[in-house]
């Protein structure tokens, strides 16, 4: 019985090795006659060394140098707007004017009473010299005189608060104020914005305090106009750090005689610090970073030899292909990077200049792939790039 079980067994173990052996056959035969892999398309550019300016990179806001909401001081009825929406004023333009008639009848009034003051004093003066009175009247009367002048001043001082200027030159904003309607103390007229010049401010770390001094370059860009540079430069130092952010405020003034930087606008602010630097650079699309290291790939000819400089051992290359044996391939290399600007990074070893980088199709390559050059879409490549809507 033992016998049977046994020999059993044996063919059994048998059988399932020649249905393993032809099944491996079988793979080897349909891997053998799968179509060769052609060129794989990429898109690739020379390393270019370019001059790199160092700078301190922070979000900030602007703000007028001159902004204020100009208000009325005292209640009113509106009897003239005497400016449109969206107007440069000059300084001490009038603005609106409020009702003011009862209160120039009453410093008409005020006036009389101090001239009568006057008269009754210079009477009091002849009647003094010839000793008619005494002297408390006299300090009376100019007192009495003093004290009316007062009123009158004060009354003439409402009025003028009735009618609204301009603090300072500038742009208005848009206004719901009409004629007649009534105004309290405190209600709001027109904004007023000077915006030429115009402030960014914006926050750095306390540990970047020593790159920064008074006069300083700055570069700054909006959302508004992605394309567009505006020049300006450091104007204030906060003489404080602030104790829950560690950051310092610092203050650029910026020219805007277009007026197309607004108060209240978010920037990106770029301070140039020290000396220009030479990098050989490029996009950062072209680098996979890996826990062991940064790589790139660079395109060659097939016949030339691998690139000075050590390779990815720990991606062995892999036999060439009859396809890899003419045309371009590519072989992957380590690269040491450096700072970062926009769209692009600095290289600091592993590569030389006018060197040929894949910059877009690294995943489907591999050490020894036989590659296609076709840039008619090229990643980003902008040193200041600028978000975009869509």
């Amino acid at each position: 019985m033992k016998k049977r079980i046994i020999i059993m067994l044996v063919a059994v173990l048998v059988l399932v090795a020649l249905l393993a052996l032809g099944f491996y056959f079988h793979i080897q035969k349909l891997i053998a006659s799968a179509p060769k892999a052609g060129p794989q398309t990429v898109t690739a550019m020379k390393v270019q060394l370019l001059e790199w300016q160092p700078q301190l990179a922070a979000v900030g806001t602007l703000s007028a140098v001159r902004g204020v909401d100009v208000t009325t001081e005292i209640a009113g009825l509106v009897t003239n707007v005497n400016f449109k929406s969206g107007q440069e004023v000059e300084a001490g333009a009038v603005l609106v004017q409020l009702n003011a008639d009862a209160d120039i009848a009453q410093l008409q009034s005020l006036q009389a009473a101090a001239e009568l003051s006057a008269s009754v004093l210079a009477r009091d003066k002849q009647q003094f010299a010839v000793q008619a009175i005494s002297q408390a009247q006299l300090d009376g009367d100019v007192a009495d005189l003093k004290g009316k002048r007062a009123l009158a001043a004060q009354q003439a001082a409402l009025i003028a608060k009735k009618t609204i200027r301009a603090p300072f030159a500038g742009k208005l904003g848009i206004t719901t104020v009409n004629p007649g309607q009534y105004l309290n103390p405190g209600d709001k007229v027109v904004t007023l914005q000077r915006i030429n010049p115009i402030y960014v401010t914006f926050y750095l770390p306390q540990k970047q305090v020593s790159k920064l001094s008074l006069g300083q370059k700055v570069n700054v860009t909006t959302d508004g106009f992605p394309d567009q540079l505006f020049p300006g430069q450091i104007t204030a130092i906060s003489p404080k750090v602030d104790t829950t952010t560690s950051n310092l405020q610092i203050q650029a003034t910026l020219t805007n005689a277009e007026r197309q930087l607004l108060p209240g606008m978010f920037a990106s602010a770029n301070v140039d610090v020290g000396e220009k630097k030479s990098y050989l650079t490029l996009p950062q699309t072209a680098i996979t970073y890996n826990p062991y290291g940064s790589t790139v790939f660079i395109v060659k000819d097939a016949g030339e030899k691998a690139p000075e400089g050590k390779t990815d051992d720990k991606k062995a290359p892999a036999p060439a292909t009859p396809a890899a044996t003419s045309g371009l391939v590519v072989q992957q290399v380590f690269v040491t990077t450096g700072e970062t600007r926009g769209d692009q990074v600095a290289i600091l070893q592993g590569l030389k200049e006018g060197q040929q980088v894949v910059t877009s199709g690294q995943v489907k390559l591999k050490n020894g792939t036989s590659v296609v050059i076709d840039n008619t879409v090229q990643p980003e490549n902008n040193p200041n790039p600028a978000p975009q809507e869509k």
